[in-house]
């Protein structure tokens, strides 16, 4: 179990480093393709896409087989799509392979997400969420800033390398991951229909995965165009945003880390409820920011309160049916991205047609404070108290 928490952090940051890339990218892609910034979104939309829909069926699918091949199989088509996004001669043959990336992502992290609690113990579960969750943090802290720096030798080595790098993973995974078949009672033949009907037909479980969707969808809609407003408001090259995204990474691991004892301390309701709240006027005040020096102060709070907040949302959904870990972490994945096309797609619009960052940030904070109140219409924290 001490080599596997390790595996789970290093393929949380590969798939992170990817998702997140194509942000600090954009401004240089949509240059380099020529396409106008109202459609650019969609190369951040497409691999969101291919990973929300796939997720739907990978998730029920890697119930009834061996987690780990699947995993396995899945980080070597991830690789190869990622390398090849670094050959990609045009706008639509890029769009294809982050879409072809996306789907190959479905199949790898539910995986992680639903090993965890078949692997440690309930009173370490939060924890080892955690460390899983700080690999994503640690891809914004580390991966984002590397492949920006990367990008400005040229465009494609991000990619390139990253691709190089997952197959290393592939074999990792081989050496390091044990079995995990499936039980008897998961096992059978259950249409997949049937697991998301089983599983959302409790309303406290269908409110939450709803609450989670409408949070990420207003989470993605800003992240997808922080990297645009960086370059034309602050005039911030690739490198230069990579370094900015340095701190929002920074803030994201305390957050995935050090969160889980403040949440403790303050009782998850609170920590989450609060934690929204506050997050939603960050954004807008973050939008009127000019000094990059208080840019990145508020950066640094806000990433500490997602990460913190990110990891509460997971332990919460994956503790809401044991019996279909699988599927709730495909569930919840997919309403991350499908909430990362709609964002993208909105943000889009409203950054070229309704005042640049200023109305994206807004957008993001209604969408914050309406999942706030939808987790606590749910009642899933209902019974939660300060440790």
């Amino acid at each position: 179990m001490k080599k596997v928490l390790p595996l789970f952090f290093g393929i949380m940051f590969m798939i992170g480093t990817d998702t997140f890339l194509i942000s600090p990218l954009l401004p240089t892609l949509r240059e380099l393709y020529g396409v106008p910034l109202e459609i650019s979104g969609w190369l951040v939309s497409a691999y969101a896409l291919g990973y929300a829909l796939f997720a739907l069926i990978a998730g029920p699918v890697s119930d009834g087989l061996n987690r780990k091949t699947v995993m396995t199989w899945g980080m070597a088509a991830f690789g190869t799509s990622t390398f090849l996004s670094g050959f990609a001669p045009d706008f639509w043959i890029m769009i294809f392979l982050r879409f072809a990336a996306g789907v190959s992502a479905a199949f790898v992290t539910p995986q992680v997400w639903a090993s965890i609690p078949a692997l440690v113990s309930k009173e370490r579960m939060v924890k080892s969420m955690g460390i899983a969750a700080a690999g994503l943090s640690f891809s914004q802290m580390l991966g984002l800033p590397i492949g920006g720096y990367l990008a400005s030798i040229h465009w494609s080595a991000p990619f390139l390398i990253l691709g190089v790098c997952s197959f290393f993973f592939v074999w990792f995974i081989h050496l390091v991951l044990p079995d995990l078949k499936p039980s008897q009672k998961t096992a059978g033949n259950i249409l997949i229909a049937a697991r998301y009907k089983m599983l959302l037909s409790e309303p406290k479980v269908f409110k939450t995965f709803f609450a989670y969707f409408i949070f990420q969808t207003g989470n993605f809609a800003a992240f997808s165009f922080l990297g645009t407003w960086l370059a034309d408001d602050f005039r911030l090259n690739v490198s230069q945003i990579g370094t900015a995204m340095l701190i929002l990474g920074l803030g994201n691991v305390f957050g995935s880390t050090l969160g889980v004892h403040v949440a403790a301390k303050l009782g998850k309701a609170y920590s989450l409820y609060a934690g929204i709240a506050v997050l939603a006027v960050l954004y807008v005040i973050l939008s009127q920011t000019t000094r990059i020096s208080l840019f990145e102060a508020i950066f640094f709070v806000m990433f500490f309160m997602t990460g913190m907040i990110f990891t509460l949302m997971m332990s919460l959904l994956q503790s809401s049916a044991p019996q279909a870990r699988g599927t709730i972490a495909s569930l919840a994945n997919s309403c991350m991205y499908i909430g990362q096309t709609a964002g993208a797609s909105a943000a889009g619009l409203l950054y070229s047609q309704f005042g640049g960052f200023f109305a994206v940030a807004l957008f993001t904070a209604v969408l914050y404070l309406f999942s706030m109140l939808l987790f606590k219409n749910s009642r899933i924290l209902a019974r939660s108290k300060p440790a």
